[in-house]
């Protein structure tokens, strides 16, 4: 596993990125009511993009067409938006996005309530939002890729929901995808050890339901099989001699 430890230059071109992709799933927050559709987020966040001159990180990929992942409900991940997908009161949308910007990408996501929403779609959210919170604190050198996704799966599991396996999070620099993969589960003290200089993209996918998932005939979207709501929240991370820095804040 060949993973590219990141000088403090290069974590500030990162940062750069971040910065990005923060402001754009903010506005795309802005635009998700009831009656919005898929597209009309995709559409908000494209605009602003072309308006910075940035270059989305997801339309093109391995020929994916949109600039947003827009996965609702019970949809997990790599939801197409669609001009014909609208939201409702009481659905929940969850927003994956990503730039590359001088060459190093920043990548994200969050998942908005529609309206409002029921409690159990509100504490999967905060679940959710709380396991990456556990995983990002797990985040200094020395310490374990199993110590992240122990502690994401430990407030996931302990909340009665299920952590996504068949999707976990990576390495993120001069390629969107890099080594170490990052499992949302794991036992602690056991596999790679983490060091400065390496940056993560940390994103618990969470379930209500049980853990399994299904593809469907888009070729992208991915839902859980038992038709249960599911929650996304991702940052990138940087190993830092002091912790964990957020780039995506």
């Amino acid at each position: 596993m060949a993973v590219v430890l990141k000088s403090q230059e290069e974590i500030e071109k990162m940062r750069r990125a971040g910065r990005v992709v923060r402001e754009v799933l903010e506005l795309v927050r802005t635009h998700v009511r009831p009656g919005a559709t898929t597209f009309d987020l995709e559409t908000a966040a494209e605009g602003r993009l072309n308006e910075l001159g940035v270059k989305a990180a997801f339309k093109g990929y391995h020929g994916f067409p949109c600039v947003l992942c827009t996965s609702v409900n019970s949809e997990v991940v790599h939801g197409i938006p669609n001009r014909k997908r609208v939201l409702y009161r009481g659905d929940i949308v969850s927003v994956d996005f990503g730039v590359v910007l001088d060459g190093y990408y920043g990548d994200a996501a969050i998942t908005v309530p529609v309206g409002e929403i029921g409690p159990e779609a509100t504490r999967l959210l905060w679940v959710t939002e709380s396991s990456l919170a556990a995983g990002i604190a797990a985040v200094k050198p020395g310490a374990t890729l199993g110590d992240i996704g122990a502690a994401v799966q430990e407030v996931v599991e302990r909340a009665g929901f299920s952590v996504v396996r068949d999707f976990v999070g990576h390495g993120i620099g001069s390629q969107m995808h890099e080594d170490p993969q990052i499992p949302n589960y794991g036992q602690r003290g056991l596999g790679m050890k983490l060091k400065a200089g390496m940056v993560l993209a940390i994103e618990p996918m969470v379930n209500a339901g049980r853990a399994e998932v299904k593809v469907l005939e888009d070729g992208w979207t991915a839902v859980a099989r038992d038709g249960s709501l599911s929650a996304h929240f991702e940052h990138t991370v940087a190993v830092t001699a002091e912790g964990a820095r957020i780039l995506t804040e």
